[in-house]
């Protein structure tokens, strides 16, 4: 069993070259920083007393696990900025259209103002998620954020497949039409941004 002073001091030793690892990975110093942070308390909470011996690979575990979420996440969010693109639309069979399938995350730009935009963008998204229904949202979140595919959906929301399509298409079609209202249209997500009144 390990003491606290041996926890604090393998920590100690390996933080830098974690931080160096992480940066190189991410290619952010701020959410390396962060993503190191939380690896060190996921181990010092979760693993503090087990042997010293066990920490190198338990924390190198514990951190890219971390860094495969922050990836995940990342992935998530540049899918949210491209939502209103891809679910617009009025077509008559919108209903069994699955908007995962239209999506184009390839944008990965670096750029500050892109990054600027993205993050307003999804700030948009989450406010305009918190005024869904208490089903959609559940549908929604369950199916694009955790990327469920219907029959888990249906499964942990205690309905059909038919309900988890239909709570999601009509979700889809009330954020396309609040994110409409702050001035998100269907074409160029990133530009509107800035051409917001």
């Amino acid at each position: 069993m390990a003491t606290p002073k041996e926890l604090s001091d393998f920590l100690a030793t390996v933080e830098r070259r974690a931080f160096k690892q992480t940066a190189y990975a991410v290619r952010d110093d701020h959410a390396a920083l962060d993503i190191v942070q939380d690896a060190m308390m996921k181990l010092a909470e979760k693993y503090g007393d087990r042997p010293p011996t066990e920490f190198p690979m338990l924390f190198q575990r514990i951190l890219q696990n971390t860094m495969r979420d922050f990836w995940r996440r990342q992935k998530v969010r540049n899918m949210w900025t491209s939502l209103l693109s891809s679910f617009g639309g009025n077509d008559a069979d919108s209903e069994d259209r699955d908007p995962l399938e239209t999506i184009d995350v390839g944008d990965d730009s670096d750029e500050p103002s892109i990054q600027l935009a993205r993050n307003q963008t999804i700030q948009l998204i989450e406010h305009a998620l918190e005024k869904l229904p208490a089903r959609q949202r559940e549908a929604f979140v369950l199916r694009y954020w955790e990327e469920m595919d219907v029959a888990e959906t249906a499964e942990i929301m205690g309905c059909s497949d038919g309900s988890v399509k239909t709570h999601c298409s009509r979700a889809v079609h009330a954020l396309a039409l609040e994110l409409k209202k702050q001035g998100l249209d269907k074409l160029g997500l990133s530009n509107a941004i800035f051409d917001r009144k």
